[in-house]
Parts: structure tokens; C-alpha cells; sequence
């Protein structure tokens, strides 16, 4: 039987949006997962969408360069939101979706408060670009720019947002990467290797055919989940420890979701 995971174990940790405490909780959860359940060759795939929304964006970066310099091995997904960071500093003005990043509903405004500069707004975006510039490390966006887009491992896919059904996996664009949605979230395709993403917000880990989602709404909800892949066994890391997430039998039923991205 082929190993899914290469002898592995992968801890896929889902979209942060700023949330400190529970990047940190999750970090110490995988360690003390370890502590029970040695295993020789661990990584931890953070999912992206790191920055917006919470309220310690430059905490959770921080964080995560500590960890990318740990003995934890890790990799690090670009997601939407911090795609943002770049093209904010390259153009204020600059929007590419219905709303522009430091609006509310991207979250790009508590990004920059975390990092000390109070007040940005969608209406004059440029006034608070050149603070941003200057409290915003070089450290960071080395970081960011670092992020990859996808990577296949064994028999699982990791990406931000999902993948174009119909397009070979090295060919899949990276808008689609970290933004798509439809028709991916409907599609029953088999791809070939299973897509564990984030990106849209389910109430709780969904386990499909052809797909993993682990984006629980941390910003909101308070729960930051983290998948635990082993050869053939997909779990849930809890306090308790890993707990198996089954296929689910049903379709995705996302459109209804209570929560707008």
C-alpha cells in the first residue's frame, strides 16, 4: 500500500487572520502531540492568510519565523490577504476585488494597526502608506515573498484557496491558488491527489472525496484547526489528542455559510 504522507506526519494548520493566542495554543498542541506520539520526521504546513482581521498580524509573523527556524520543520502557503502586503506598498490605490484591502471587510486596516499605524482607510488609502513602509520590517516581507503557492507531497496537495479542475496541477494559476472558490469547492473531480485547503471558512473541518477544507474562522469563531496526516489516517489535533475526520457523504453546501469572506 502506498504511503499517502512518505512517511510522514503533517500538521496542516488552517488560515490565522491574526490571532497570536491561537497560533500559539495550535504550536504547543502539535508539540505536545509529538511528546506522546514521537515521530522522526514531522512538518507543519501553515495554509495562509496570516495577516487581516485579528488583531496581532505582525505578532502571527513573528511567530512564524520563529517557528520557520525552529527543529520543527515547516512550510509556509501564500494566502490572498497576504498577497496584499506587497501590492499595498507597490500601489495605495491599487484593488483588484470589490473592496479594496484596508476596507473593513478585508481586514487590511487591522494589519496596519498592528504594526503601529492607527486609522488606514479605503477612502484615502495612500496617507498611511509610507508609514507603513517604514514600520513594516524588511524581515517580514522576505518572509512573505518566501511563501510557496502549492506543493504536492505524497498523495496530498497543499494549497491556500484550492486548485481549477480540469488543469494539471503544475500548470494552475496563481490567482486561482490563492483565491478560487467555484468551481472547485463543487467539483467532484478526482484529481489525482487529495487538496487540503483553507481559504473558505466551513464550520468545522470537511473531509471530501477529493478534498480536505480547514479553514475554521479563527478571526471569528475563536478555533484555529489543525489536520493531522499519517500515512492513511486523517485527524483532527484536540487537547485530547488527534480524532479522525471521516469522509463526509454529503455534497459541500459552502453557499450557505453565515460567514462572508
Amino acid at each position: 500500500m502506498t504511503d499517502l504522507t512518505e512517511g510522514r506526519r503533517l500538521y496542516a494548520i488552517g488560515d490565522m487572520h491574526g490571532r497570536l493566542d491561537l497560533v500559539r495554543a495550535t504550536l504547543e498542541r502539535i508539540r505536545l502531540d509529538l511528546s506522546r506520539r514521537p515521530h522522526r520526521h514531522p512538518l507543519v504546513i501553515c495554509l495562509g492568510d496570516y495577516m487581516d482581521r485579528g488583531p496581532a498580524c505582525r505578532g502571527v509573523l513573528e511567530a512564524l519565523i520563529e517557528l520557520r527556524g525552529s527543529d520543527l520543520p515547516a512550510r509556509f502557503l501564500l494566502g490572498n490577504h497576504d498577497s496584499y502586503v506587497g501590492a499595498y506598498l507597490r500601489d495605495p490605490d491599487w484593488y483588484d476585488r470589490t473592496y479594496h484591502w484596508l476596507h473593513d471587510a478585508m481586514g487590511g486596516n487591522a494589519t496596519l494597526e498592528s504594526y503601529g499605524v492607527p486609522d488606514a482607510s479605503d477612502t484615502h488609502p495612500a496617507a498611511t502608506r509610507d508609514a507603513f513602509a517604514a514600520a513594516f520590517p524588511a524581515g517580514h516581507m522576505a518572509f512573505l515573498d518566501a511563501c510557496e503557492l502549492g506543493f504536492q507531497l505524497g498523495g496530498y496537495f497543499f494549497v491556500h484557496a484550492g486548485i481549477r479542475p480540469g488543469v494539471a496541477l503544475d500548470a494552475q494559476e496563481r490567482d486561482d491558488l490563492i483565491w478560487i472558490r467555484e468551481p472547485f469547492l463543487s467539483s467532484s473531480a478526482d484529481y489525482g491527489v487529495k487538496v487540503v485547503h483553507g481559504h473558505t471558512i466551513v464550520p468545522e473541518v470537511e473531509h471530501h472525496a477529493n478534498r480536505i477544507a480547514v479553514d475554521t474562522g479563527a478571526f471569528r469563531t475563536g478555533r484555529l484547526s489543525c489536520l493531522v496526516l499519517e500515512g492513511e489516517a486523517v485527524d483532527l489535533l484536540t487537547d485530547a489528542g488527534p480524532v479522525p475526520v471521516p469522509v463526509r457523504a454529503d455534497r459541500p453546501t459552502w453557499r450557505t455559510l453565515w460567514m462572508r469572506r
